[in-house]
């Protein structure tokens, strides 16, 4: 549910630059979602998303044929392209979440990840004098990038040894999580940067919406399917 409400959210800000098909979108990162619930070939993913440019590209055939317009490298892009962003890393959490020490592995990147924003903002506010992006986010500092990755990192270390875990895997992830978490906080805010928005959503009051506080996520995911279920 999450994950579809942030594709949603996706497509939302992409309309305002172009048509971009958000229904065969949804169906397809429903069906990946599926995917990783019922543990059905890996493949199936790379069909779900044939699947989906497929589909994108034939109804911008027919809106050519009926108007005279289209807008199909950029429909097909944008559409496949949430799938890609937004669903699948979703969908690596679903498969972590089956392994022995899935559950572990997941609360730990959570807790990375949000201890890398808490400390982030925190020593930003307090110490932050250098601009890290400004054409990007102007608040961020190099002050709190570095603050937050170290918070990230020794969570990793401590959840380690609260968890009697071997300690690398988790520091590593720990580090990837608060390096990578930040410069994919930074992705999406090039996103709303591009589609003129301060937000993807107003589910969350004062907040946002959910890809707004589930943007790390997406790349800590990632980086953590590929440690543990790939790597290890």
């Amino acid at each position: 549910l999450l994950a579809l409400i942030s594709l949603g959210e996706f497509y939302g800000i992409l309309r305002r630059r172009f048509h971009v098909s958000s229904g065969i979108g949804l169906l397809g990162g429903l069906g990946i979602l599926a995917a990783s619930v019922f543990e059905v070939p890996e493949r199936v993913d790379l069909l779900i998303l044939t699947l989906v440019a497929l589909g994108t590209l034939g109804i911008e055939v027919f809106r050519r044929q009926l108007t005279g317009t289209s807008q199909a490298i950029f429909n097909m892009g944008g559409t496949v392209g949430g799938v890609i962003y937004v669903a699948l890393p979703w969908s690596f959490l679903l498969d972590m979440r089956t392994e022995p020490w899935g559950q572990m592995v997941l609360f730990s990147l959570f807790l990375c990840t949000w201890s890398c924003d808490v400390l982030a903002y925190m020593v930003g506010i307090i110490w932050g004098r250098t601009p890290l992006c400004p054409d990007i986010s102007p608040k961020k500092t190099w002050e709190g990038f570095f603050g937050g990755a170290a918070a990230s990192l020794v969570c990793g270390g401590f959840l380690a040894l609260i968890f009697s875990f071997p300690p690398l895997p988790l520091i590593l992830m720990g580090l990837l999580c608060g390096i990578a978490g930040q410069l994919g906080d930074l992705g999406e805010s090039v996103l709303k940067r591009e589609a003129q928005v301060k937000d993807t959503g107003s589910l969350i009051p004062g907040h946002g919406g959910l890809l707004d506080r589930f943007d790390s996520i997406l790349v800590n995911g990632t980086l953590a399917f590929v440690i543990f279920e790939l790597i290890g």
